[in-house]
Protein backbone atom coordinates (compact mmCIF):
# COMPACT_ATOMS: atom_id res chain seq x y z
CA UNK A 1 0.00 0.00 0.00
CA UNK A 2 1.35 3.41 -0.97
CA UNK A 3 1.91 6.03 1.71
CA UNK A 4 -0.63 8.32 0.01
CA UNK A 5 -3.29 5.60 0.16
CA UNK A 6 -2.50 4.80 3.77
CA UNK A 7 -2.74 8.48 4.65
CA UNK A 8 -6.08 8.78 2.83
CA UNK A 9 -7.50 5.77 4.67
CA UNK A 10 -6.41 7.19 8.02
CA UNK A 11 -8.00 10.53 7.14
CA UNK A 12 -11.28 8.87 6.18
CA UNK A 13 -11.27 6.84 9.41
CA UNK A 14 -10.54 9.99 11.39
CA UNK A 15 -13.44 11.82 9.75
CA UNK A 16 -16.08 9.12 10.33
CA UNK A 17 -14.86 8.57 13.91
CA UNK A 18 -15.16 12.27 14.68
CA UNK A 19 -18.56 12.53 13.01
CA UNK A 20 -19.76 9.45 14.87
CA UNK A 21 -18.85 11.09 18.17
CA UNK A 22 -20.41 14.43 17.22
CA UNK A 23 -23.88 13.55 18.51
CA UNK A 24 -22.40 12.59 21.86
CA UNK A 25 -20.43 15.85 22.05
CA UNK A 26 -23.63 17.77 21.26
CA UNK A 27 -25.44 16.00 24.12
CA UNK A 28 -22.64 17.01 26.49
CA UNK A 29 -22.69 20.63 25.29
CA UNK A 30 -26.49 20.77 25.67
CA UNK A 31 -26.06 20.34 29.42
CA UNK A 32 -24.72 23.88 29.60
CA UNK A 33 -26.05 25.82 26.61
CA UNK A 34 -29.06 26.14 24.35
CA UNK A 35 -29.09 24.44 20.93
CA UNK A 36 -28.76 27.73 19.04
CA UNK A 37 -25.79 28.77 21.18
CA UNK A 38 -24.00 25.51 20.44
CA UNK A 39 -24.65 25.80 16.70
CA UNK A 40 -23.46 29.42 16.69
CA UNK A 41 -20.22 28.66 18.55
CA UNK A 42 -19.54 25.48 16.61
CA UNK A 43 -19.75 27.02 13.17
CA UNK A 44 -17.92 30.16 14.18
CA UNK A 45 -14.96 27.84 14.75
CA UNK A 46 -15.70 25.81 11.63
CA UNK A 47 -15.72 28.92 9.42
CA UNK A 48 -12.27 29.89 10.72
CA UNK A 49 -10.83 26.39 10.10
CA UNK A 50 -12.24 26.12 6.57
CA UNK A 51 -11.24 29.71 5.81
CA UNK A 52 -7.65 28.97 6.77
CA UNK A 53 -7.66 25.81 4.65
CA UNK A 54 -8.98 27.69 1.63
CA UNK A 55 -6.38 30.44 2.08
CA UNK A 56 -3.44 28.05 2.58
CA UNK A 57 -4.44 26.02 -0.48
CA UNK A 58 -4.74 29.16 -2.61
CA UNK A 59 -8.38 28.47 -3.45
CA UNK A 60 -9.97 31.67 -2.20
CA UNK A 61 -12.14 33.56 -4.68
CA UNK A 62 -15.30 35.57 -4.08
CA UNK A 63 -18.56 34.14 -5.43
CA UNK A 64 -19.84 35.65 -8.64
CA UNK A 65 -23.36 36.67 -9.62
CA UNK A 66 -26.05 34.23 -8.58
CA UNK A 67 -23.62 32.17 -6.52
CA UNK A 68 -24.17 34.58 -3.63
CA UNK A 69 -27.83 33.67 -3.39
CA UNK A 70 -27.10 30.02 -4.15
CA UNK A 71 -24.58 29.73 -1.31
CA UNK A 72 -26.94 31.60 1.00
CA UNK A 73 -29.75 29.10 0.29
CA UNK A 74 -27.43 26.15 0.90
CA UNK A 75 -26.16 27.78 4.08
CA UNK A 76 -29.67 28.14 5.44
CA UNK A 77 -30.70 24.57 4.58
CA UNK A 78 -27.46 22.75 5.38
CA UNK A 79 -26.24 24.74 8.38
CA UNK A 80 -28.89 26.91 10.03
CA UNK A 81 -31.98 24.75 9.61
CA UNK A 82 -30.29 21.34 9.56
CA UNK A 83 -28.19 21.92 12.65
CA UNK A 84 -31.13 23.52 14.49
CA UNK A 85 -33.17 20.37 13.81
CA UNK A 86 -30.46 18.03 15.07
CA UNK A 87 -29.27 20.10 18.04
CA UNK A 88 -32.81 20.80 19.23
CA UNK A 89 -33.73 17.17 18.63
CA UNK A 90 -30.82 15.98 20.77
CA UNK A 91 -32.29 17.75 23.78
CA UNK A 92 -34.67 14.79 24.14
CA UNK A 93 -33.38 12.25 21.61
CA UNK A 94 -30.60 9.84 22.52
CA UNK A 95 -27.29 10.17 20.70
CA UNK A 96 -27.51 6.50 19.71
CA UNK A 97 -31.02 6.92 18.28
CA UNK A 98 -29.88 10.00 16.38
CA UNK A 99 -26.91 8.19 14.87
CA UNK A 100 -29.08 5.37 13.55
CA UNK A 101 -31.76 7.72 12.17
CA UNK A 102 -29.23 9.92 10.36
CA UNK A 103 -27.76 6.78 8.78
CA UNK A 104 -31.05 6.43 6.87
CA UNK A 105 -30.43 9.64 4.88
CA UNK A 106 -29.58 7.75 1.64
CA UNK A 107 -33.08 6.30 1.68
CA UNK A 108 -34.60 9.77 1.54
CA UNK A 109 -32.23 10.70 -1.26
CA UNK A 110 -33.39 7.64 -3.21
CA UNK A 111 -37.03 8.57 -2.64
CA UNK A 112 -36.25 12.12 -3.74
CA UNK A 113 -34.89 10.77 -7.00
CA UNK A 114 -37.98 8.59 -7.44
CA UNK A 115 -40.54 11.32 -6.78
CA UNK A 116 -38.88 14.33 -8.38
CA UNK A 117 -36.60 12.87 -11.06
CA UNK A 118 -38.70 9.77 -11.84
CA UNK A 119 -35.67 7.56 -11.18
CA UNK A 120 -36.41 3.87 -11.68
CA UNK A 121 -35.86 1.65 -8.65
CA UNK A 122 -34.90 -1.99 -8.90
CA UNK A 123 -36.64 -4.60 -6.78
CA UNK A 124 -33.65 -4.95 -4.46
CA UNK A 125 -33.61 -1.21 -3.88
CA UNK A 126 -37.32 -1.16 -3.06
CA UNK A 127 -36.72 -3.96 -0.55
CA UNK A 128 -33.85 -1.92 0.90
CA UNK A 129 -36.10 1.11 1.38
CA UNK A 130 -38.71 -1.04 3.13
CA UNK A 131 -36.07 -2.61 5.40
CA UNK A 132 -34.57 0.78 6.30
CA UNK A 133 -38.05 2.13 7.08
CA UNK A 134 -38.72 -0.80 9.41
CA UNK A 135 -35.32 -0.21 11.01
CA UNK A 136 -36.09 3.46 11.66
CA UNK A 137 -39.42 2.52 13.25
CA UNK A 138 -37.68 -0.07 15.45
CA UNK A 139 -35.11 2.49 16.59
CA UNK A 140 -37.62 5.25 17.33
CA UNK A 141 -40.19 3.05 19.07
CA UNK A 142 -37.51 0.98 20.89
CA UNK A 143 -39.02 -2.11 19.29
CA UNK A 144 -42.62 -1.38 20.24
CA UNK A 145 -43.92 -0.72 16.73
CA UNK A 146 -47.47 -1.49 17.88
CA UNK A 147 -47.33 1.78 19.84
CA UNK A 148 -47.66 3.61 16.52
CA UNK A 149 -51.33 2.65 16.49
CA UNK A 150 -51.77 4.56 19.74
CA UNK A 151 -49.99 7.65 18.49
CA UNK A 152 -46.65 6.75 20.06
CA UNK A 153 -43.83 7.80 17.74
CA UNK A 154 -40.76 8.44 19.86
CA UNK A 155 -39.90 11.77 21.45
CA UNK A 156 -40.20 15.22 19.92
CA UNK A 157 -36.46 15.10 19.46
CA UNK A 158 -36.67 11.84 17.49
CA UNK A 159 -39.11 13.50 15.10
CA UNK A 160 -36.89 16.55 14.61
CA UNK A 161 -33.87 14.34 13.92
CA UNK A 162 -35.93 12.30 11.46
CA UNK A 163 -36.91 15.51 9.65
CA UNK A 164 -33.23 16.40 9.31
CA UNK A 165 -32.67 13.37 7.05
CA UNK A 166 -34.93 14.48 4.14
CA UNK A 167 -33.70 18.04 4.65
CA UNK A 168 -30.15 16.82 4.10
CA UNK A 169 -31.29 14.96 1.00
CA UNK A 170 -32.66 18.21 -0.45
CA UNK A 171 -29.48 20.07 0.52
CA UNK A 172 -27.28 17.45 -1.15
CA UNK A 173 -29.36 17.54 -4.31
CA UNK A 174 -29.14 21.32 -4.59
CA UNK A 175 -25.38 21.19 -3.97
CA UNK A 176 -24.67 19.21 -7.11
CA UNK A 177 -24.23 22.09 -9.55
CA UNK A 178 -22.02 24.05 -7.15
CA UNK A 179 -19.63 21.15 -6.66
CA UNK A 180 -19.21 20.94 -10.42
CA UNK A 181 -18.03 24.56 -10.52
CA UNK A 182 -16.15 25.08 -7.25
CA UNK A 183 -13.54 23.23 -5.16
CA UNK A 184 -15.43 21.50 -2.35
CA UNK A 185 -13.59 23.22 0.52
CA UNK A 186 -14.09 26.70 -0.92
CA UNK A 187 -17.75 26.10 -1.64
CA UNK A 188 -18.41 24.77 1.84
CA UNK A 189 -16.52 27.69 3.36
CA UNK A 190 -19.03 30.11 1.84
CA UNK A 191 -21.99 27.82 2.59
CA UNK A 192 -20.87 27.54 6.20
CA UNK A 193 -20.26 31.29 6.43
CA UNK A 194 -23.77 32.11 5.24
CA UNK A 195 -25.22 29.45 7.55
CA UNK A 196 -23.34 30.94 10.50
CA UNK A 197 -24.56 34.46 9.62
CA UNK A 198 -28.18 33.26 9.53
CA UNK A 199 -27.59 31.46 12.82
CA UNK A 200 -26.14 34.70 14.24
CA UNK A 201 -29.41 36.51 13.49
CA UNK A 202 -31.33 33.86 15.38
CA UNK A 203 -28.78 33.73 18.19
CA UNK A 204 -28.71 37.46 18.90
CA UNK A 205 -32.51 37.79 18.75
CA UNK A 206 -33.13 34.92 21.16
CA UNK A 207 -30.01 34.79 23.33
CA UNK A 208 -26.91 36.75 24.33
CA UNK A 209 -23.19 36.32 24.87
CA UNK A 210 -23.49 36.37 28.67
CA UNK A 211 -24.44 32.68 29.17
CA UNK A 212 -21.42 31.62 27.10
CA UNK A 213 -19.10 32.76 29.87
CA UNK A 214 -20.82 30.32 32.23
CA UNK A 215 -20.07 27.23 30.14
CA UNK A 216 -17.73 25.00 32.21
CA UNK A 217 -14.56 23.32 30.98
CA UNK A 218 -16.15 20.06 29.83
CA UNK A 219 -18.76 22.05 27.94
CA UNK A 220 -16.04 23.95 26.10
CA UNK A 221 -14.26 20.68 25.31
CA UNK A 222 -17.45 19.43 23.64
CA UNK A 223 -18.05 22.69 21.73
CA UNK A 224 -14.42 22.89 20.59
CA UNK A 225 -14.54 19.28 19.45
CA UNK A 226 -17.65 20.06 17.40
CA UNK A 227 -16.25 23.25 15.90
CA UNK A 228 -12.60 22.45 15.26
CA UNK A 229 -12.78 18.73 14.53
CA UNK A 230 -16.31 17.98 13.27
CA UNK A 231 -16.99 21.16 11.30
CA UNK A 232 -13.41 21.84 10.29
CA UNK A 233 -10.63 19.25 10.19
CA UNK A 234 -12.82 16.18 9.58
CA UNK A 235 -14.47 17.81 6.59
CA UNK A 236 -11.10 18.73 5.06
CA UNK A 237 -9.73 15.24 5.69
CA UNK A 238 -12.83 13.65 4.15
CA UNK A 239 -12.41 15.45 0.85
CA UNK A 240 -8.66 14.77 0.88
CA UNK A 241 -9.53 11.07 1.13
CA UNK A 242 -12.04 11.39 -1.71
CA UNK A 243 -9.30 12.78 -3.93
CA UNK A 244 -6.89 9.92 -3.18
CA UNK A 245 -9.22 6.90 -3.00
CA UNK A 246 -12.04 5.58 -5.17
CA UNK A 247 -15.27 7.33 -4.18
CA UNK A 248 -17.09 4.07 -3.43
CA UNK A 249 -14.25 2.87 -1.20
CA UNK A 250 -14.23 6.13 0.73
CA UNK A 251 -18.01 6.11 1.09
CA UNK A 252 -17.91 2.62 2.58
CA UNK A 253 -16.25 4.07 5.69
CA UNK A 254 -19.52 5.85 6.47
CA UNK A 255 -21.11 2.58 7.57
CA UNK A 256 -18.80 2.72 10.58
CA UNK A 257 -20.16 6.07 11.76
CA UNK A 258 -23.32 4.95 13.63
CA UNK A 259 -21.33 2.14 15.26
CA UNK A 260 -18.91 4.76 16.60
CA UNK A 261 -21.89 6.72 17.94
CA UNK A 262 -23.20 3.67 19.81
CA UNK A 263 -19.80 2.94 21.38
CA UNK A 264 -19.00 6.53 22.39
CA UNK A 265 -22.53 7.14 23.72
CA UNK A 266 -22.26 4.05 25.91
CA UNK A 267 -18.90 5.21 27.32
CA UNK A 268 -19.51 8.94 27.72
CA UNK A 269 -23.28 9.19 28.25
CA UNK A 270 -23.88 5.74 29.72
CA UNK A 271 -26.63 5.17 27.16
CA UNK A 272 -27.88 1.62 27.39
CA UNK A 273 -27.59 -0.58 24.32
CA UNK A 274 -31.18 -1.67 23.70
CA UNK A 275 -31.21 -4.86 21.66
CA UNK A 276 -34.21 -3.86 19.54
CA UNK A 277 -32.60 -0.49 18.75
CA UNK A 278 -29.36 -2.19 17.77
CA UNK A 279 -31.24 -4.64 15.54
CA UNK A 280 -33.15 -1.71 14.07
CA UNK A 281 -29.87 0.06 13.37
CA UNK A 282 -28.43 -2.98 11.63
CA UNK A 283 -31.65 -3.24 9.61
CA UNK A 284 -31.17 0.37 8.51
CA UNK A 285 -27.60 -0.34 7.40
CA UNK A 286 -28.67 -3.45 5.47
CA UNK A 287 -31.43 -1.46 3.78
CA UNK A 288 -29.03 1.36 2.90
CA UNK A 289 -26.53 -1.18 1.54
CA UNK A 290 -29.23 -2.68 -0.69
CA UNK A 291 -30.18 0.75 -1.99
CA UNK A 292 -26.54 1.65 -2.58
CA UNK A 293 -25.55 -1.64 -4.17
CA UNK A 294 -24.26 -1.20 -7.70
CA UNK A 295 -24.91 -3.61 -10.53
CA UNK A 296 -22.96 -3.91 -13.72
CA UNK A 297 -25.87 -2.89 -15.91
CA UNK A 298 -23.91 -0.31 -17.82
CA UNK A 299 -20.84 1.83 -17.39
CA UNK A 300 -23.00 4.93 -17.18
CA UNK A 301 -25.12 3.54 -14.36
CA UNK A 302 -22.04 2.44 -12.44
CA UNK A 303 -20.54 5.91 -12.71
CA UNK A 304 -23.76 7.39 -11.43
CA UNK A 305 -23.87 4.89 -8.57
CA UNK A 306 -20.32 5.52 -7.42
CA UNK A 307 -20.82 9.26 -7.55
CA UNK A 308 -23.56 9.25 -4.99
CA UNK A 309 -21.29 7.80 -2.29
CA UNK A 310 -19.52 11.13 -1.91
CA UNK A 311 -22.70 13.10 -1.54
CA UNK A 312 -24.15 11.72 1.67
CA UNK A 313 -21.47 13.66 3.55
CA UNK A 314 -21.49 16.74 1.49
CA UNK A 315 -21.16 18.33 4.77
CA UNK A 316 -22.91 16.01 7.61
CA UNK A 317 -22.44 16.41 8.20
CA UNK A 318 -19.97 19.93 6.33
CA UNK A 319 -20.71 18.56 9.53
CA UNK A 320 -22.06 16.60 9.08
CA UNK A 321 -21.47 17.30 8.81
CA UNK A 322 -22.41 14.49 9.52
CA UNK A 323 -22.56 15.44 8.86
CA UNK A 324 -22.51 14.10 6.70
CA UNK A 325 -21.33 11.43 3.89
CA UNK A 326 -22.86 6.17 0.61
CA UNK A 327 -25.59 6.33 -1.91
CA UNK A 328 -25.99 4.67 -5.22
CA UNK A 329 -29.13 5.64 -6.99
CA UNK A 330 -29.19 8.98 -8.62
CA UNK A 331 -27.11 10.71 -11.23
CA UNK A 332 -28.08 14.08 -9.81
CA UNK A 333 -25.21 14.05 -7.34
CA UNK A 334 -21.48 14.54 -7.55
CA UNK A 335 -20.18 13.32 -10.90
CA UNK A 336 -16.78 11.78 -11.51
CA UNK A 337 -13.97 13.65 -9.84
CA UNK A 338 -12.36 16.33 -11.91
CA UNK A 339 -9.83 19.09 -11.50
CA UNK A 340 -12.48 21.34 -10.02
CA UNK A 341 -12.53 19.20 -6.88
CA UNK A 342 -8.87 19.81 -6.03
Amino acid sequence: MKNSQRSAILKALFAVTVWGASFVATKVALRYATPITIVWLRFAMGVVILGLAVKIRGQFALPQGRDWGYFALLGFLGITFHQWLQSTGLVTAQATTTGWIVASTPIFMALLGLVILRERLRLGQVVGIVLATIGVLLVITKGNISALGNGGFGTRGDILVLLSAPNWAVFSTLSRSGLQRHPATRMMFFVMTFGWLFTSLLFFTTSSLKPIAQIPFDGWIAVTFLGVFCSGIAYIFWYDALQALPVAQTGAFLYIEPIITVIVAAIVLDEALVLTSFLGGLTILVGVWMVNRTKSVSRQEKAGADSVFSNIHLARKIFILTHQPPLSLMRIFIPKRSASYH
